[in-house]
């Protein structure tokens, strides 16, 4: 079984070790401009760093829950392609964030429409799943007859 999930696993790990790395982000800037917790407000720059993060945090289940639902359900290359444009993104919109409230723009979308991709492949292969498991109708049998 575990074989069979070795990317999902993969993309997984590197999304736990991008969050490990925004959190010592923050830590770093909790030093840097002198804020001890569980104070969140400070200066500017903290402040944009430590927003980042977490809404980084509270994207993860999200993120998390439709990889390993498309990647199951669906397809694990297509997932684990989507998981990887997200891993960027969420890079993209940390470090533009932390630059600039409005840098932060174009990772959010992008890491969005990844997102909203793996909810619709995650949602058409349990939806196959169901049809084949319960009514005996396969569409992806279907299309390859056509």
């Amino acid at each position: 079984m575990a074989g069979n999930s070795i990317l999902l696993a993969a993309v997984s790990v590197l999304s736990a070790c991008q969050q490990s790395y925004f959190a010592l982000q923050v830590a770093r800037a909790r030093l840097k401009y002198k804020i001890t917790p569980p104070a969140v407000f400070g200066s500017p720059e903290f402040e944009r760093i430590f927003r980042a993060q977490q809404n980084c945090v509270e994207y993860y289940p999200i993120f998390l829950t439709t990889l390993w639902m498309a990647g199951w359900y669906f397809n694990q290359v297509f997932a684990t392609c989507l998981g990887l444009v997200y891993i960027y993104a969420r890079h993209q919109f940390f470090w533009g964030y932390s630059e600039a409230a409005k840098k932060r723009i174009t990772g959010f979308r992008l890491s969005l429409g990844s997102l909203a991709l793996l909810t619709i492949l995650g949602t058409l292969g349990i939806a196959n799943s169901f049809l084949d498991e319960y009514l005996d109708f396969n569409v992806a049998k279907k299309l390859r007859h056509f």
